[in-house]
């Protein structure tokens, strides 16, 4: 059974990739203690996740997040993301931090036991997700017509490729397929093919899901009827990129003037010393862009005057650019772009990502201990909840962790337990026993 969503990291990471060791710790992140209560606007649901790689888990994350008791379901093999690298004591790093909040348990749903298990699972659950190809889990008998009569308000997601229908619906898509279906490989202004150097179809597919749920959750408790609720990885992908790289396909009359293609690299700059990015948007941000750059002259230059003057004459201003930016070292460029309130950044590398300090200020990176991995380092919960704070409560799970806890909750007896664990319906780790 393969997952709609893409490993394609994978092989990278288990190639054999080494870089010099680094200290683990830094003492600007916020270290939190775990083990403390769901108190995220979605306590009090409960998720049965289905799903592996990366767009689902992801997706189910962010509803632990949020509060929801997330249980993820794997075979005995694991999640493939278990294998990945770097990692500690067994667990890889990308797995980690797309599976922490959940509970874990191992069930094997080739046999009537483990499949039992899932139903009971599901029947106790608000919300199903998982990112089979289409059909898979209906095969197994766990797709939502074998429930929605009984569960009324019950949401299932199901994450996919392309759909269920179409010429490709039965290939094998991951996240490479779909940049390359969707445009996304085709963005560079000079026509050379380039793929995103991230999963980027993956999670924008996993923040489609994410709200999707939500919004099927709230129409659940307004009307009382749950739904099915599909999220294809090339709709997510075409809807993200439609705004601003395909402008030129929105309007199908004829007589409609087609515009340049935005060249995202004209925010990049060289400086004296290095680089910085500046993104210029108002006239009063492009003319503080000019004087900054001691091009006063230029505030008065009708080839510059407003949008459509600087697009008719964009080869110019990029010329005059690249000349005037290398004239200065970085640092007085920053300081020059926050006098005349212009928006700009330095260009950090990966590791001082870690040392910004606007990421030191708000507390955007936290640490917590694993009880195998150790020390691990994870980027806050995105949505900042007043009310109903989300939280990071429970470090991600070991293979089959929290088998006999969740179990024991859908009312096994420990006796039946062992019975299944010894009949390998169930797989239990060490801590279960």
């Amino acid at each position: 059974m393969k997952s709609a969503s893409s490993p394609a990291s994978v092989d990278l990471l288990l190639s054999g990739f080494v870089l010099p060791e680094r200290s683990g710790r830094n003492p600007v992140d916020t270290h939190i203690e775990l083990n403390g209560a769901r108190t995220g606007p979605l306590s009090g649901i409960r998720v049965a996740d289905f799903s592996a790689i990366f767009s689902g888990p992801i997706a189910g994350a962010m509803l632990a997040d949020q509060g929801a008791d997330v249980i993820k379901v794997e075979a005995f093999t694991g999640d493939l993301m278990r294998k990945g690298f770097p990692q500690s004591n067994g667990m890889a790093s990308a797995f980690t931090t797309m599976n922490r909040n959940k509970r874990g348990i191992s069930l094997n749903l080739q046999t009537e036991a483990g499949k039992a298990a899932a139903i009971r699972l599901i029947q106790t659950s608000d919300v199903v997700l998982e990112n089979f190809r289409p059909g898979v889990m209906d095969r197994l008998g766990l797709g939502y017509d074998a429930f929605k009569e009984s569960q009324p308000k019950l949401v299932y997601a199901s994450i996919n490729g392309v759909g269920a229908n179409g010429p490709y619906a039965n290939r094998r898509v991951y996240d490479a397929v779909i940049q390359a279906v969707s445009g996304f490989t085709a963005l560079r202004v000079d026509g050379k093919p380039e793929m995103v150097n991230s999963l980027v179809c993956d999670k924008v597919t996993s923040l489609t899901a994410a709200e999707a749920i939500v919004a099927a959750l709230f129409s659940a408790e307004r009307t009382g009827r749950g739904q099915r609720v599909e999220i294809s990885m090339l709709d997510a992908a075409l809807s993200f990129l439609w705004p601003d790289t395909m402008n030129n396909f929105t309007f199908m009359d004829d007589g409609i003037q087609p515009v340049a293609p935005l060249d995202h690299s004209v925010f990049l700059h060289e400086t004296k010393d290095g680089w910085i990015a500046s993104m210029p948007v108002q006239e009063s941000e492009f003319f503080g862009v000019f004087r900054a750059l001691e091009l006063p002259e230029l505030v008065e230059d009708e080839r510059f005057q407003n949008t459509a003057a600087r697009l008719e004459h964009r080869l110019a201003l990029r010329e005059l650019m690249d000349r005037a930016y290398p004239k200065f070292t970085t640092d007085e460029l920053c300081q020059r772009f926050e006098t005349q309130d212009v928006p700009y950044s330095r260009l950090n590398s990966r590791e001082e990502v870690l040392e910004d300090p606007q990421v030191k200020a708000m507390g955007a990176l936290l640490t917590y201990e694993h009880p195998t991995a150790g020390l691990v380092r994870t980027p806050r919960p995105a949505a900042q909840f007043a009310g109903t704070p989300s939280s990071l409560h429970s470090h991600t799970p070991t293979l089959g962790e929290h088998t006999d806890e969740v179990l024991l909750e859908l009312g096994y007896s420990r006796a039946e337990i062992e019975e299944m664990a010894q009949a390998d319906a169930v797989f239990r780790s060490s801590s279960n026993l």
